[in-house]
């Protein structure tokens, strides 16, 4: 599963967290394995609140 982050690098906690804990459970999905990030935007010549990140988490069908 991934999602477009847009704002500060540091504010992606509060999407990973509701993507763990509602909409990988509410899919039918669970974890499996590691969170990734790519990073889209360059943290130099970007401001904060333009920066963008791909967040991923792989899962698998079926509840844990």
């Amino acid at each position: 599963m991934q999602t477009l982050h847009v704002g500060p690098f540091d504010a992606e906690g509060p999407v990973l967290a509701r993507m763990h804990e509602e909409f990988i459970p509410g899919s039918g999905l669970r974890l499996r394995g590691k969170h990734h990030e790519i990073y889209l935007s360059d943290a130099r010549r970007t401001a904060p609140e333009r920066q963008r990140t791909i967040l991923r988490q792989p899962v698998a069908r079926g509840r844990s």
